[in-house]
């Protein structure tokens, strides 16, 4: 499908380059039920750039609206948007709740960036090329979430006052086991070394670590961590601690995991943290909490 290996580029950004210290976010949206909310609370650390997983555009669920645009629109951002799956149905059986149709406009889901200045490039690599949420042996791996796809990520290259960086927002497998992953994160590390050769990375996002490794879905135990060590990135650029929360909807409220990460290299950490999910009022936004990080490149001659 066309829209499996295209990049949407909108919004509107009118900053020139990034400063050498800037603030980056990466959230998993979980849907993105509340554009206007989630770009609100987003505001108040005030990130250049902002990647984010499961949004959608077009779906029943998150009232038909692309709902990357109208986060950019708000925070006054530019955006790019790449297609994780087409989505075959409403969604699972806690979003049908918030369908306002029976159907979808579109049914895209994916991941995206945000920047508050304009992309120099941008690329969309697909990890994936199984189809297994689609069918799996001829069974459907979640008869709840019919799909096309597999995951995914976008790398868009942006200009800072150091020099341009390669910011990179992924979303791995959370239907498999560590190895799976690991090979997710080895595609990923190849084609940003094509994409971006000898430039800055950060790769933000939702690495479902600890996903299927029992007995007690342990992060530790995952081997992404050691390839990405051994081809010079570091993980030091994300803050100590669990990342997922009961949400509206989330289908494992109980389940505490940390499953959002930074991997960064030739980049200076500066600080991190964790923006909770939940509004003033006790509103969640996600099943996960946003992770941060204030971060600054070394001018290059």
């Amino acid at each position: 499908m066309p829209a499996m290996n295209a990049v949407q580029i909108g919004g509107s950004a009118t900053a020139t380059a990034l400063p050498r210290d800037f603030t980056i976010a990466a959230w998993n949206v979980e849907r993105c039920l509340f554009p206007e909310d989630t770009a609100a609370h987003l505001a108040t650390i005030a990130p250049e750039i902002v990647l984010l997983s499961e949004v959608d555009h077009g779906m029943a669920r998150t009232k038909q609206r692309h709902t990357t645009e109208v986060m950019a629109a708000q925070l006054g951002m530019a955006y790019a948007f790449g297609v994780e799956f087409h989505e075959l149905g409403l969604g699972g059986v806690t979003e049908r709740a918030f369908c306002t149709d029976s159907f979808n406009s579109l049914g895209w889901h994916g991941n995206a960036i945000l920047s508050s200045v304009p992309f120099e490039h941008t690329a969309l690599i697909r990890l994936d090329d199984h189809g297994h949420w689609f069918a799996e042996g001829g069974i459907t791996v979640d008869p709840q979430q019919p799909r096309l796809g597999g995951r995914m990520a976008i790398a868009a290259i942006v200009a800072t006052d150091g020099g341009p960086v390669c910011f990179v927002s992924t979303h791995l497998e959370s239907n498999a086991g560590a190895a799976h992953r690991c090979g997710q994160m080895l595609t990923l590390l190849d084609k940003i070394d094509v994409f971006a050769p000898d430039l800055p990375v950060m790769i933000g996002g939702d690495l479902n670590t600890g996903n299927h490794i029992p007995p007690d879905f342990d992060w530790r135990n995952e081997t992404l961590f050691a390839l990405a060590i051994e081809r010079g990135y570091s993980w030091g650029f994300t803050a100590a601690g669990n990342t997922t929360r009961p949400s509206l909807i989330s289908p494992h409220p109980d389940r505490e995991m940390k499953l959002d990460w930074f991997a960064g290299r030739g980049l200076n950490n500066a600080d991190n943290g964790v923006l909770v999910s939940t509004m003033a009022d006790g509103k969640p936004l996600s099943d996960h909490d946003c992770v941060w990080c204030k971060v600054n490149v070394s001018k290059t001659e």
